[in-house]
């Protein structure tokens, strides 16, 4: 796994603590902290899909050059 895609990762999984925190307090800060928690998801994915795709290409390229 891309060491962005982990970085984003650990963000989410903090902002969905603080997001509980928040909420469990009574306090409306938490819909930011679930936002937060959205953003750095679909980075995470992102960056995840991102090097899949680069990974395949680098496999196709290899394959394609032997041939």
């Amino acid at each position: 796994m891309p060491r962005l895609a982990l970085y984003t990762l650990a963000v989410c999984v903090l902002a969905i603590a603080a997001a509980v925190v928040s909420f469990a307090r009574g306090s409306w800060l938490g819909i930011v902290w679930v936002l937060i928690a959205g953003i750095s998801s679909n980075m995470a994915w992102y960056y995840l899909r991102k090097a899949r795709a680069d990974r395949a290409d680098r496999e196709g390229a290899g394959a394609g050059a032997t041939s």
